[in-house]
């Protein structure tokens, strides 16, 4: 099965950290997503930019509405995701307990699945 962790980060922590923390965090990221590769785990990974470079697209009648990001009405963005393959929801959960983000944000975990199952 196919489970996406999420990486929900407090908007304001990536302006709060020095460039040198920030690389460090990343670096470990990145040793976590070639872990679970090695694995045979991973499915995709990727880090995110802040919200302030985002748009939103909504289709309502003919024409798209766009709202520019930041979105002040959430107090968290999503910052990346890894996308794994386990055996059940369970190793899901061990997985992303053991993500480096875990310490800083949140780790969402969410079942793959089409938009028809409730």
């Amino acid at each position: 099965m196919d489970y996406l962790l999420l990486i929900i980060e407090a908007r304001e922590d990536r302006e709060t950290r020095s460039e040198d923390d920030g690389r460090a965090l990343y670096d470990e990221m990145v040793r976590f997503g070639e872990d679970l590769a090695t694995r045979g785990k991973l499915l995709a990974s990727r880090s995110l930019r802040p919200d302030k470079h985002g748009v939103r697209v909504q289709q309502r009648g003919t024409r798209p509405t766009l709202l520019d990001g930041p979105f002040t009405e959430s107090k968290e963005m999503v910052g990346g995701f890894f996308l794994i393959d386990c055996a059940n929801r369970e190793e899901a959960i061990a997985i992303a307990g053991q993500c480096p983000a875990a310490r800083f944000a949140i780790v969402e975990v969410r079942e793959c699945a089409p938009c028809y199952v409730g």
